[in-house]
């Protein structure tokens, strides 16, 4: 299927929902988005909620792609570890067409990210239709700057080089949501989350609006939390200079609460889109 290497890419990415709770005094060096300070940094992940998030997956739209329904679920672990952030996403997805044919997908992506952006250990492994067709493994080191390499373990030997600027999954969070809380509409910055065998991707994030706190929150993780819609594009990586591709690979939506959790997903395969519905969101334990 066309877009199954998306999949696997977008489940991934989703990990960027689910921010962990920040120890006192974070270390907020790296890049940041124009109008964000350390200072809101440092506030940003103080902010951030460790969690269990459990997702139901359905089909959104179809868009005449043949696609006549889609089941599955996402559970997320996130936790606190101390200087830096544990992550383990698990995804299971049934893509069903017009002609009742069924394409499984199953992934397990699991991170380690350091607070300040300079590293990120990765591993992904994806089956379909119950064998593996994926797997991608490694750690990338960031300088100050956000430039740095990626060494891969699987593909054994591979390496690529990351542009100044770059930001890891959980840095990106923070900022967007910081963004959102400062008035930002929009930023744009390269992204490596270890999801491909690939190095960065740019990506620009649309913040449309930020609202007061609900009433009546469906969890109480989200009790007293200002929310925002925002919608990440990811494009392929620009080498040329010659301004990058006009139009997005894939894009994800998402609705992140002021402590970073997010309820809703929309994951835009082009063809089709799925929604991500959160079922469950349960605190934590975590830190030093």
């Amino acid at each position: 299927m066309k877009s199954t290497r998306r999949l696997s890419l977008l489940a991934a990415f989703c990990c960027l929902a689910l921010p962990a709770l920040a120890q006192p005094q974070p270390v907020t060096t790296g890049p940041r988005a124009p109008g964000v300070s350390a200072e809101a940094m440092a506030a940003g992940i103080g902010r951030m909620a460790s969690h269990r998030a459990a997702y139901r997956l359905d089909l959104g739209e179809a868009r005449g792609s043949g696609i006549t329904a889609v089941r599955g679920a996402m559970v997320f672990d996130v936790a606190d570890a101390c200087e830096g952030w544990a992550t383990r996403q698990r995804m299971t997805m049934t893509v069903v067409d017009r002609d009742g044919r069924e394409i499984e997908t199953v992934s397990d992506y699991a991170t380690y990210e350091a607070k300040d952006n300079s590293n990120l250990r990765f591993s992904l492994t994806q089956s379909t239709q119950g064998a593996v067709s994926q797997r991608v493994s490694g750690e990338a080191q960031l300088r100050p700057d956000g430039s740095g390499t990626v060494r891969f373990s699987e593909p054994a030997g591979q390496e690529e080089t990351l542009p100044a600027g770059t930001l890891l999954p959980m840095r990106h969070t923070v900022l967007a949501v910081e963004a959102a809380r400062a008035g930002q509409r929009l930023f744009a910055a390269p992204l490596f989350d270890g999801t491909t065998n690939e190095g960065a991707q740019d990506t620009t994030t649309i913040i449309p609006s930020w609202v007061a706190a609900p009433d009546e929150p469906r969890f109480p993780l989200l009790a007293n939390q200002a929310s925002g819609h925002m919608r990440i594009a990811f494009f392929e990586r620009d080498t040329t200079g010659g301004g990058g591709a006009a139009q997005p690979e894939y894009e994800v939506g998402l609705r992140y609460y002021e402590n970073g959790v997010a309820d809703e997903i929309v994951m835009d395969f082009g063809e089709f889109s799925v929604t991500g519905q959160a079922l469950e969101l349960t605190p934590l334990p975590g830190g030093c």
